[in-house]
């Protein structure tokens, strides 16, 4: 089964956002590094996923006016196989990623990027439901701490601990980057 590796919004808008830290970057940028250098070393097609959204200004970081629509710096270089740009939080969605996928044969994809439980897990779950096998990496995402509607704050390793939870063996395998690797080297 042909293997893509997609890494979602792994871009320099992230750091632009108040609720932005660098508390866990090191150890997702080390986890996305790994998963990309193995899968190009493996012939593993690699495809970027930016988001935009809102007014087009320099104020807006998320917009392209901005300039922040890079891969985030810390990120490997790596030509990506292709690069998508969406508006929704799936990356199925109006993008031509669907499309792509059938047309190449995919029928495994590895789901990677920022943020964990919103573009990650809603491309997880459209994809899941669209027929493909998905290999969810949880160290190869991240997320940023929160504020639950009751004033309680709501970690980032909890929210992706809950990700995980609501994905294992329904939307998606999780797996570890070694054993996405290996999956996708197998076939």
């Amino acid at each position: 089964m042909k293997t893509c590796l997609i890494v979602i919004d792994a871009q320099e808008s992230f750091r632009h956002r108040p609720y932005s830290t660098e508390r866990d970057m090191p150890a997702y940028l080390a986890a996305q590094n790994a998963l990309i250098e193995g899968c190009v070393a493996h012939g593993v097609p690699v495809l970027r996923v930016f988001h935009t959204d809102g007014p087009d200004t320099a104020q807006n970081p998320f917009a392209m006016a901005s300039g922040f629509i890079v891969p985030i710096t810390g990120l490997v270089d790596f030509s990506p196989a292709a690069t998508f740009y969406k508006r929704r939080h799936s990356a199925l969605v109006g993008t031509g990623l669907e499309v792509w996928l059938t047309e190449n044969g995919a029928g495994r994809i590895i789901v990677s990027g920022i943020r964990t439980e919103q573009c990650c897990e809603t491309t997880t779950r459209h994809a899941s439901d669209l027929g493909w096998a998905v290999d969810y990496v949880v160290d190869a995402t991240h997320t940023y701490d929160m504020v639950q509607p009751n004033g309680q704050p709501l970690s980032a390793a909890d929210i992706k601990a809950r990700t995980a939870t609501v994905l294992a063996d329904r939307f998606a395998t999780l797996c570890t980057v070694e054993q996405a690797l290996e999956r996708a080297w197998k076939g």
